[in-house]
């Protein structure tokens, strides 16, 4: 994962909003009507949530008739957490700011 990945995932994370939602996708697919019962937004701003969330990989869409079901694609999250995961502060033998 290069950093313009990482820095698309980090300016869909950095929404209220779209981090809640990626927080209920990470236990089950959810129907894009749950999600607009759930935040009481227009469905033209869940659009632009969603298409923020799918543009930077963090979710994956499958449509079902006229409805569309979100899920995490656990491999970007994986690569991202990879990522954040080898970040340090202080290593051993090297001074912090």
């Amino acid at each position: 994962m290069n950093t313009i990945d990482i820095a698309l995932i980090c300016k869909a994370l950095g929404d209220q909003t779209r981090l809640q939602i990626v927080q209920m996708l990470s236990s089950k697919e959810i129907c894009a009507c749950k999600l607009l019962d759930k935040f009481e937004i227009t469905q033209p701003t869940l659009s632009h949530h969603m298409k923020t969330l799918c543009e930077c990989g963090l979710v994956s869409v499958r449509k079902e008739g006229k409805w569309c079901h979100y899920s995490l694609n656990c491999e970007t999250l994986s690569a991202f957490r990879q990522f954040i995961g080898e970040l340090f502060c202080g290593k051993e033998g090297v001074e912090c700011c």
